[in-house]
């Protein structure tokens, strides 16, 4: 039995959905078994959205104009873009394929969407911002003082850390499982620390400011742009309208159909294949049940997981950066945000806040790095792999030997390109650029999900949030275009 699904792509076969404990190989799935087999996709988009956003754009706005008329766009864009995972991963859960495969189906088929697609996300991420802010925040820990304009040694240790993330993934012997492992210390360690330091620094009245900028409705302060707001705003939670390129892990997890389709394998692990095309499950009442289960595991990993971890990731940077610019009468800049918290806890409290807040930067920005240089790899590999017969001839059916020496042409064009911009201007690039996608792929979404076997199609409202998406961000899209050109679409 086959699926039709969209055009230019083979139908997906049809078997039935596993069961979560075959799939995790345990006997039933308490709380514990939850924390510990179960969520994992949500830990490596979190640690992605514990980064340049969190740790950069939103201080950086927040410390120069405040919490009101700032944090509602922050909280309408991590709602927004936690409920356009749920929608991307449903697919991904749903066939066992990716994303950009998945984006093949759609008319006119997938010699434009796949190739469009992998462009789109090496353009927005190949600029390095994340690389770069991470080496500022390691010179200053090396050297305990800030790096000066223009300092060479900064990058240096930028492209030393994207060696790192190349001998994460080579180490592994499951790729996704070393991802997952890396940023339950990652991000654990982030937000226990960053509550911890808001604890000690911040004080209560500080803490309602910025929950309470989170809930109030009003007009932009004066002086901050559109553009600056698209940045924080594609920038939160995730990168808007870009997240597919992450929940491509749901497939090497084993949600769903993802179990049937296979994975990417570390140098240290089996060779193993993946699906050239996807699967999907019968409409019968066996895996309407066993649908029904997996969602809700996707539901609590995304909702239970990343929406709280991206709010909290949001909300203790930003309330910290509050008390940092109240402590020291300065604002940050576009050059000193990586480190400002940093230098000013040193100056109120002494060095040992100093190089617990540099820690903490550099653990932010390398948990982003992590995540994003390793997507940028796994998606073109994905894309080459599924579309490409000769490709999966010439690598006998191994993405590994696509994979690794793809990472090491990746690495060197970063390498190069972060000397290029400051590191927080990089960031706003790809933060605006990732708006892009919300012009494009909520539209695609919502074409191939309507397509799905009956019980695992989105309700009619799933559709109106997938177009607020795009309303939303695509709005700060088009105004980042028109600023480029000369005029911004609207000034505060």
């Amino acid at each position: 039995m086959t699926h039709p699904l969209g055009v230019s792509r083979p139908d997906l076969v049809v078997t039935d959905l596993p069961t979560p404990e075959e799939v995790f190989k345990i006997s039933r799935i308490g709380p514990r078994e939850l924390v510990k087999y179960v969520v994992g996709p949500s830990l490596i988009a979190l640690g992605i959205s514990i980064g340049s956003g969190e740790w950069l754009l939103g201080p950086l706005s927040v410390g120069q104009y405040g919490f009101v008329g700032v944090g509602w766009v922050i909280l309408i864009s991590a709602l927004l873009q936690t409920f356009y995972n749920v929608e991307c991963a449903r697919y991904v859960v749903a066939t066992g394929e990716v994303p950009v495969v998945g984006w093949g189906r759609v008319p006119p088929g997938w010699r434009l969407w796949v190739p469009l697609s992998v462009l789109v996300v090496i353009f927005a991420f190949i600029a390095g911002g994340w690389a770069a802010s991470a080496g500022q925040g390691v010179y200053a820990l090396v050297h305990g003082t800030i790096a000066p304009a223009g300092a060479e040694e900064p990058r240096l240790w930028a492209i030393a850390l994207l060696v790192v993330v190349f001998l994460i993934t080579a180490g592994a012997r499951r790729i996704s499982r070393a991802l997952e492992l890396a940023n339950w210390m990652l991000v654990g360690s982030i937000l226990v620390t960053l509550l911890l330091l808001c604890v000690f620094v911040v004080p209560w009245s500080m803490w309602w400011e910025g929950l309470r900028g989170f809930v109030t409705p009003a007009a932009p302060p004066k002086g901050i742009t559109a553009t600056q707001l698209g940045g924080l705003a594609g920038f939160t939670a995730l990168a808007s309208g870009l997240n597919w390129y992450v929940m491509g892990h749901y497939r090497d997890k084993g949600y769903g159909m993802g179990y049937r389709a296979g994975f990417i394998s570390g140098m240290r692990g089996e060779r193993r294949e993946i699906l050239a095309s996807g699967v999907t499950f019968p409409d019968d009442d066996l895996n309407r049940g066993l649908w029904r289960r997996w969602y809700r595991l996707l539901l609590t990993d995304m909702w239970g997981v990343f929406f709280v971890g991206a709010m909290l990731g949001m909300l203790l940077p930003t309330i910290l950066m509050s008390q940092a610019v109240a402590m020291s009468g300065e604002r940050p800049t576009r050059a000193d945000v990586p480190t400002f918290i940093a230098s000013v806890l040193g100056q109120e409290y002494g060095p040992a806040l100093f190089y617990v807040a540099l820690v903490l930067g550099v653990l932010i920005l390398f948990s982003t790095q992590l995540g994003i240089f390793e997507a940028m790899v796994r998606v073109t590999t994905d894309a080459a792999h599924g579309t490409s017969p000769r490709l999966r001839a010439l690598i006998e059916g191994d993405p590994r030997r696509f994979y690794y020496p793809f990472m090491i042409v990746l690495l060197v064009v970063i390498s190069v390109v972060i000397h290029l911009s400051l590191p927080v201007a990089l960031v706003e690039w790809s933060a605006n650029m990732s708006n892009l996608g919300a012009l494009l792929y909520p539209f695609l979404l919502i074409y191939l999900n309507s397509r799905l076997p009956r019980p695992a199609r989105p309700r009619p409202w799933h559709y109106v949030i997938l177009v607020l998406n795009f309303l939303f961000f695509g709005f700060f899209f088009v105004n980042f275009i028109a600023d480029f050109l000369g005029d911004p679409l609207v000034t505060f």
